[in-house]
C-alpha cells in the first residue's frame, strides 16, 4: 500500500469512526475504500471489522456522561451482542454470499421504518406495560433476543448495524436517544470485537489496514461523540433515517 493509499484509508477510518458513533454504517466508507485499493473482499471485511473496534470504544468513552447509571442495562445486553456477533461471524463463513445479499436490504429497511415509527411504537409499548406496572427499566422482554439478532447481523457484515440497534433500543427501552446511543456504541464494539476474533482465526488479516483504520476510527469516535451529543433527539432520529436510507441505496444499486 502506497503512502497516499495509507493516508486515504486513515481518513476513511476517521469518517467511519465519526459516523459509527453518531449513527452507524461507517463500514460503507471503509469497506469500499479497501476494495478500491485492491484488498481482497474477505481480507477487507475481516481487517475492517477489527479496525473499527477501537473506534467504537472511543465513541463509547466519548458518550460516558450519557452512560452514567446504565451499567446494569449495558451488562445485560452485552451478552446478547457477544452471542449474536459470534453466530453472525460463523454464518458469514458458512453461508453463500447470495443469502447475505438477499436479507441485508430488508433488514436495513426494517430498521429505518422502526426508527421512523419509533415514538408511536414506544408510546404504545409503554402504555401497554403501564397496565401491568410499567415498562421495565432494562426494557421489554423482547429487547434481549432482538439485540442478539442484531448482533448476528452485525457479525455477518455490520453496515447499518447502528440503525437497527437504535430502532430496537429506542422502542423497547424507556430512555432518551442520546443515552441509548452510548449503549449502542458499546454493543457495536462488542459485536465487532467478537466477530473480528472469530475471523482472525480462519481468515487472512491485513494488520496495516487494521492499524490505519483503528487509528482513524479512534479520532473519529471522539469527533462523533462531540458532534452527536449536540443533536436533539429529533435531529438524531433524522440522521439515523438518512444514513439508513443511504445504506439501503448502496446495497440496492451495488
Amino acid at each position: 500500500m502506497s503512502p497516499l493509499e495509507a493516508a486515504i484509508v486513515l481518513l476513511a477510518g476517521v469518517a467511519a469512526g465519526t459516523i459509527n458513533t453518531i449513527v452507524g454504517s461507517g463500514t460503507l466508507i471503509t469497506f469500499p475504500t479497501l476494495l478500491a485499493f485492491g484488498v481482497p473482499p474477505v481480507t477487507a471485511n475481516v481487517s475492517n471489522t477489527l479496525g473499527l473496534v477501537p473506534g467504537s470504544v472511543s465513541g463509547a468513552v466519548g458518550y460516558r456522561r450519557e452512560l452514567v447509571g446504565q451499567r446494569d442495562r449495558v451488562l445485560r445486553l452485552v451478552g446478547a451482542s457477544a452471542l449474536g456477533g459470534a453466530v453472525g461471524a460463523v454464518l458469514l463463513l458458512a453461508l453463500p454470499a447470495a443469502a447475505f445479499e438477499a436479507i441485508v436490504p430488508a433488514l436495513i429497511l426494517l430498521g429505518v421504518l422502526l426508527v421512523i415509527a419509533g415514538p408511536r411504537i414506544s408510546a404504545a409499548v409503554a402504555a401497554r406495560h403501564e397496565r401491568t406496572g410499567g415498562l421495565p427499566r432494562h426494557g421489554a422482554w423482547w429487547v434481549w433476543p432482538a439485540i442478539a439478532l442484531a448482533g448476528v447481523y452485525g457479525g455477518y457484515f455490520g453496515a447499518a448495524q447502528g440503525v437497527i440497534l437504535m430502532a430496537i433500543l429506542g422502542i423497547g427501552i424507556p430512555e432518551t436517544l442520546q443515552r441509548l446511543n452510548g449503549v449502542k456504541n458499546i454493543l457495536g464494539a462488542v459485536v465487532n470485537a467478537v466477530a473480528g476474533v472469530v475471523f482472525a482465526f480462519v481468515a487472512p488479516v491485513d494488520w496495516q489496514v487494521v492499524l490505519l483504520i483503528a487509528a482513524g476510527s479512534v479520532l473519529g469516535g471522539q469527533l462523533g461523540a462531540t458532534l452527536g451529543r449536540r443533536l436533539p433527539d429529533s435531529l438524531l432520529r433524522v440522521a439515523i433515517v438518512v444514513v439508513g436510507l443511504t445504506a439501503l441505496g448502496f446495497f440496492i444499486l451495488d
